[in-house]
């Protein structure tokens, strides 16, 4: 791995955050940049990179499984009536180039390639702050644009037949520790409550952590939440819920998600105090 590959993000000059854009995967994982390790400012790590029971599965990024038929999530791909299927249609992000970089952020160019195809443009705009002595905020932007000369729809397993499996969009796949982490919402508890709800923000609360991921746009707060707990933690929000999500050749789809970094198991009355914090109205 050269210097140029990487990326470190620091907060009051610590390091909190590590991104790869050129990883050396294979193409079954869908290759794609991501952030891992990401540790809170006492530094705990809060990711996990290729782990056992999903090995597609890529610390904190952009992963979609079905744009126009190519897999950008890694791994199967669920066919309806079939079921999830080993297919040779996984694509690949590429990292362009760095528009701005900074020890708190960058803006980033990407082209989302198939099958020798470019399908979107991507421009990912990261940016870590300080909240508190014991919390920081990873504010991360994703604006994806179709460059063919058609349209294409981003879907998802469960707009393929698989209910609740609306995962793609925005991913982090967090820490698994000999516990599942708390999961809640502003108004609900539990995994089975807070998975496929909309809310302006919900958290996981590991051994010594807690992460709370919040909608920092009005379009984003519309897309239902993807949680997984038990047999897995991980958070992310839905490109495509209950239906495809259609992009026009040159129109863009623009997401922005704010994820609270804390240390400590949070309450909700703390976690709500850091998402307003956090996110400007």
């Amino acid at each position: 791995m050269t210097p140029h590959d990487t990326a470190v993000l620091r907060v009051a000059g610590r390091p909190v955050g590590r991104y790869v854009t050129r990883p050396e995967l294979p193409a079954r994982l869908s290759p794609r940049p991501y952030l891992h390790p990401v540790t809170t400012l006492a530094g705990t790590a809060v990711t996990e990179l290729s782990p056992a029971d999903h090995t597609h599965h890529l610390g904190v990024g952009v992963a979609v499984p079905d744009v126009e038929g190519s897999n950008f999530w890694g791994g199967r791909t669920y066919v309806r009536d079939r079921g999830p299927t080993e297919l040779d249609n996984h694509g690949a992000q590429r990292h362009t180039a760095f528009q701005l970089r900074d020890p708190d952020g960058f803006v980033e160019e990407l082209r989302w390639v198939a099958a020798g195809i470019e399908l979107l443009r991507e421009r990912r705009t990261v940016a870590a702050t300080e909240l508190a002595d014991s919390a920081w905020a990873l504010d991360f932007t994703f604006s994806l644009t179709n460059v063919t000369s058609g349209p294409l729809s981003i879907g998802s397993p469960a707009t393929n037949g698989r209910p609740g499996a609306a995962y793609g969009g925005f991913f982090w796949r967090a820490r698994k520790e000999a516990s599942a982490p708390d999961v809640f919402s502003p108004d609900r508890e539990g995994e089975q409550e807070v998975h496929g709800t909309c809310a302006p923000w919900l958290a996981l609360a590991g051994a010594t952590w807690t992460l709370i991921f919040a909608g920092a746009t009005e379009q984003t707060r519309r897309d239902p939440w993807f949680v997984r707990a038990a047999e897995y933690p991980g958070v992310g929000s839905s490109l495509a819920h209950a239906e495809r999500l259609p992009i026009e050749p040159g129109e863009t789809a623009v997401r922005r998600i704010v994820t609270v970094v804390a240390d400590g198991r949070l309450d909700r009355d703390a976690a709500a105090a850091l998402v307003r914090k956090a996110v400007s109205p």
